[in-house]
Formats: structure tokens, C-alpha cells, sequence
């Protein structure tokens, strides 16, 4: 819960396009995510029921490139898509993560097909701000004790693994209701 409290405003501030759902929401679900994770794909499906079951959620998906290579180069690519694109990322996130396995060709292949040119993507790859990123990422999971994905941070509280859209529903509703994820 320290942790938590520490890490303030770099656990809910975002990239430009991060944030699912109602950007301005009276709770805020922070999921660290890795493109390669297979439980992170199928709690897609779990993050689309509860943004469209809580409209006042603010969902801030924290990419955590933890499975590989080809999941930095994915996040790479997502990096940059964000920041040309910022209003597409949510279908980018989630093609990338309903389809196979996610590399560097596989992310710019969807972000083609929602749009933007490749060499606009290699070019802001290019520049390497998602290395700072993902460090920061990093560091920010090592301070709250995120070893894997996905984790989520809500209220006051870290949920690890992929717990389901009802257990997380009931948190949210608890944090609204006291404050905290249990009452």
C-alpha cells in the first residue's frame, strides 16, 4: 500500500492514448500488460465488459514488456502508433492482443490496417523514446513489486494474475463505495 501511495501520479499518468474508458473516471484500474501474455489476451474481453459496465472507469494500460524480445520490439511499435495515433490505440490494443503472437512485423501490420504508414512508425521508432518507457515501466513494477502480467492496481490495493472480470467489478464497486478495495 506504501508503494502504491509512493508511486502517486507515475502509476496513473499515462502516454498519450493509454487511457481506456472514461478519461476522466472516478476510479482508475491500472493494468501492467505484456503483449506476449496469454492471460493478458484473454482478459481483453474482461477490460472491454468492465469499460462498458462502468462508464465512470478510467483504464490505464501499462505496458510491461516482460516475455521476450519480440514483445519489446511489439511495444516499440505500440509506442510509436500511440504517438501518431493516439486516438486508435484502443483497436490497435486490442488487435494486437486478440491475434497470434506479437512482434515488431505482426504490430505494424495492424497498424497499417488501422491507417498509419510504416515509415511514419519506423520513423518514430527511430527517435527511441520507448526506451524510456519501458524503463520506467520496469522501475515502476520493481517498486510495487510486479514480477508478471497482468497486474492490476486499484484503489490501494495490487492484484496479480488474471483474476477475472467479476472480482475486479467487485473491487471497483467496493473502492467507490469506501475508498478501498475491500470494505
Amino acid at each position: 500500500k506504501a508503494a502504491i501511495a509512493s508511486a502517486g501520479a507515475a502509476l496513473s499518468s499515462s502516454p498519450p492514448g493509454t487511457v481506456l474508458g472514461n478519461p476522466d473516471g472516478d476510479v482508475t484500474l491500472v493494468e501492467f500488460f505484456d503483449y506476449n501474455c496469454g492471460y493478458c489476451k484473454r482478459a481483453v474481453s474482461d477490460m472491454d465488459a468492465i469499460i462498458k459496465a462502468n462508464p465512470d472507469v478510467r483504464f490505464v494500460l501499462k505496458e510491461f514488456p516482460i516475455l521476450g524480445q519480440d514483445s519489446v520490439d511489439a511495444h516499440k511499435v505500440s509506442f510509436a502508433f500511440k504517438q501518431i495515433a493516439p486516438e486508435k490505440y484502443g483497436d490497435f490494443h486490442r488487435a494486437l492482443m486478440t491475434g497470434e503472437h506479437a512482434n515488431e512485423a505482426r504490430a505494424i501490420e495492424v497498424a497499417k490496417s488501422l491507417g498509419v504508414a510504416e515509415d511514419a512508425i519506423r520513423a518514430k521508432m527511430a527517435e527511441k523514446p520507448h526506451d524510456d518507457s519501458v524503463r520506467d515501466a520496469y522501475r515502476l513494477a520493481q517498486q510495487l513489486g510486479i514480477t508478471g502480467t497482468p497486474s492490476y492496481i486499484l484503489g490501494d490495493e495490487a492484484v496479480f494474475g488474471a483474476v477475472g472480470e467479476s472480482e475486479l467489478a467487485q473491487k471497483i464497486a467496493s473502492v467507490r463505495q469506501c475508498g478501498k478495495t475491500t470494505c
